[in-house]
């Protein structure tokens, strides 16, 4: 059996205080995460947490820097997750969007109103890029580099 780390992106995006989460269904129980999902095929970690925003909240979010890369192993599914987690804006709600099938809602929480629900986060990862967030934990996007495609080593 080939191991492979899942790769995903996600977003933290402040407006007055408040921090865009989203509530979804996972697996029979409703859950609070960052707007995240999975990097697709042919697509740059920025490009997948702009997509993701806005399938799962409906807003239009601009990056502005990695908060930091994260690697978190969930033991009770023996998957392994490799999580690159962006800060930036959210500036325009498209309202007539359907939401991705499992989100139930999105809504903008303070950090006490995501604390107080730290028994229905997804998973660590999500208070651990808030709280790096909130320390000021910031790299700029020009750490990242994708390379052109068919370029040989």
């Amino acid at each position: 059996m080939v191991w492979k780390p899942r790769v995903t992106v996600a977003v933290v995006a402040e407006r007055q205080g408040r921090f865009l989460m989203v509530e979804e269904h996972v697996h029979g129980q409703v859950c609070f995460n960052q707007p995240a999902g999975h990097l697709e095929d042919n697509e740059s970690l920025v490009e997948a947490a702009i997509r993701e925003c806005l399938e799962e909240t409906a807003w239009h979010f601009r990056p502005t820097a990695l908060v930091g890369i994260y690697r978190w192993r969930n033991a009770e599914k023996n998957d392994t997750y490799l999580r690159a987690t962006f800060c930036g804006e959210c500036d325009a709600e498209d309202t007539r969007r359907e939401l991705d099938a499992d989100i139930i809602a999105a809504h903008w929480l303070t950090h006490d109103d995501i604390r107080s629900r730290s028994e229905l986060l997804r998973s660590p990862l999500v208070l651990k890029s808030l709280d790096d967030y909130l320390d000021g934990q910031r790299y700029p996007l020009e750490l990242l580099t994708d390379l052109p495609q068919g370029s040989t080593g």
